[in-house]
């Protein structure tokens, strides 16, 4: 996606928030790191790179992969506890089952009336938790809205199938509504041997006409693509179009955790939480998603492990992200009414380095009007603490829209202000944003986004050896990592937890120091209301 460019904003003085390339061993962590200039000259680019080329050898030593379920998240999660116990934190392993879910075959093309072929990731993909099967069959259209796509209701009722010819054949579907595993199951319900689901083609945004990734969120069993608006258009507008779908997938029941830390200091009614997915996509290491935002977060934690807050600090590490945000999903599930009041925010870093990075933040009031809406209330305070934060470094930020694609989601959906930093996924930098933040126009912000590449070798791991010529000249690249943007965001992760943990008024009102006074039930029915949201935003797979 295009991030709305936003003015930096007068803020915080430079000289408070200046960041040091100095290495400094988790050790010495000392308790007068408890302001944000002290903390960002302890927290450096070179000790979080530290913990990324861990997560690498990690990858390296367990089949390329850190995914959720696999023996590569598991050391994964070893390594951030070992590192946070020593450092003297309290640290819990949160278990849970989960849905694991692997592509090994997968076809679409069209064999009449005449033969086609078309791209993957171009022109259609297969959808997470697809079932498996082969079906070669007429494609029936299920109550698209091609004149206000945006009203569409496609395949959401058991009884948009009435009275349709469907058994055996494809369902063409359109995006919009509802959840695309209801319309999935709905038309598995209704005897369809696959499933098309196209993309909305609402508004100019071109995320909702393109090819899209997508997850159904609980398994299928039929094979299930998306495809881009277009596409489904002309499918649906093709006398006698007659397609071949295969996939074959796995899907079984796997154990994984999140990983929480807590301050064995500070107000516990009152609680500063900060979360990063510890999970890599299947396909690849994920030094970038989510190693970034994972390994920065680390990094603050050590380096603040001393330091005596007012308010207790809760970091967390989320298993199973890219399976659907089932790790913040599940925390959030076992949260009891009083303890989600607890929570004051939630702070979340999701690929913080993005090799042709932009510098998003996440918009808690809607100022960009792009997309969702505001975040609950009190998101728009944590907006401006990481608007001050880089206008005292002069850089400029983008909105990155709240669509809940990342683990904010479940908190949002509660009530809880939230926001954080993101520098993109497989959406194309403008040529408005490479002239903001440097790099390559037209390029993705991260060209490795969900693949073998993800790592420290990324042109050796298939990476585009053109593209990332062209960022290496631009930029200082460590592998996928933008050291720049690492830096920088690490920085500005070290500078609002800090902040907070000493002070939420802005956010929620409480005073700040030790003392209590809480337990008013303030986010009880201020969420947002739209769960996991729209998924144009973020680059992990949209629900709906």
């Amino acid at each position: 996606m295009s991030f709305p460019t936003r003015r930096v904003l007068a803020g915080l003085a430079a000289g408070a928030l200046v960041g040091s390339f100095a290495l400094t061993n988790p050790a010495q962590a000392a308790p007068n790191n408890n302001s944000a200039a002290k903390l960002t000259k302890a927290v450096t680019a070179k000790g979080v790179l530290k913990h990324i080329d861990a997560f690498q050898r990690i990858a390296d030593a367990n089949d390329g992969t850190r995914a959720s379920g696999t023996p590569g998240y598991d050391a994964s999660a070893d390594y951030v506890q070992r590192l946070l116990t020593k450092a003297g934190y309290q640290v819990t392993r949160q278990q849970f089952d989960f849905p694991f879910y692997e592509e090994e075959h997968w076809l679409f093309t069209q064999t009449g009336p005449a033969p086609r072929d078309f791209v993957d990731g171009v022109d259609f993909d297969l959808m997470e938790y697809s079932g498996s099967g082969a079906v070669e069959s007429a494609v029936v259209a299920i109550d698209l809205n091609l004149t206000d796509q945006a009203a569409t209701t496609s395949g959401c009722e058991a009884s948009d199938f009435d009275g349709v010819d469907i058994t055996g054949k494809i369902a063409l579907m359109q995006r919009g509504t509802c959840a695309f595993g209801d319309k999935a199951a709905n038309a598995e319900a209704a005897g369809a041997a696959g499933a098309i689901i196209m993309n909305q083609g609402n508004g100019t945004d071109p995320s909702r006409h393109e090819i899209y990734a997508g997850t159904l969120g609980v398994p299928i069993g039929i094979p299930t693509f998306a495809t881009t608006y277009g596409l489904g258009v002309e499918l649906a507008q093709t006398p006698g179009v007659v397609l071949r779908l295969e996939a074959q997938t796995t899907i079984e029941t796997r154990s994984t955790s999140n990983v929480i830390a807590q301050t064995r200091h500070g107000r516990t009614d009152n609680v500063v939480m900060a979360g990063a997915h510890l999970d890599s996509d299947l396909a690849g290491p994920g030094v970038n998603d989510n190693g970034s935002g994972s390994a920065a977060l680390l990094e603050v934690a050590l380096q603040m492990a001393k330091v005596k807050p007012h308010n207790a600090v809760r970091f967390a590490w989320w298993g199973a992200e890219e399976n659907g945000l089932l790790g913040a999903e599940y925390y959030v599930g076992q949260l009891t009414e009083s303890a989600a009041d607890d929570i004051a925010l939630y702070l979340n870093f999701d690929m913080v380095a993005s090799p042709n990075y932009v510098f998003g933040v996440y918009d808690g009031d809607d100022s960009a009007q792009e997309g969702e809406g505001p975040g609950p209330q009190g998101s728009a305070a944590i907006e401006t603490v990481f608007e001050r934060f880089f206008t005292a470094r002069g850089k400029a930020t983008a909105a990155a829209d709240f669509t809940g694609r990342s683990d904010y989601g479940p908190f949002i959906a509660i009530g809880i202000p939230a926001g954080g930093l993101f520098t993109g996924a497989e959406g194309l930098k403008t040529a408005e944003e490479a002239a903001q933040f440097g790099g390559v126009a037209g390029a993705a912000y991260d060209p490795c986004y969900h693949a073998a590449c993800d790592s420290m070798t990324p042109v050796a791991d298939g990476g585009d050896a053109a593209i990332y010529a062209q960022l290496n000249r631009a930029y200082d690249l460590r592998g996928n990592i933008n050291v720049h943007a690492l830096d920088v965001n690490s920085d500005a992760i070290a500078t609002a937890v800090i902040t907070f943990a000493y002070d939420t008024s802005a956010v929620n009102g409480e005073p700040a120091g030790p003392g209590k006074g809480k337990g008013h039930g303030k986010h009880k029915g201020k969420g947002k209301g739209h769960g996991k949201g729209h998924g144009h935003g973020h680059g992990h797979r949209a629900t709906r």
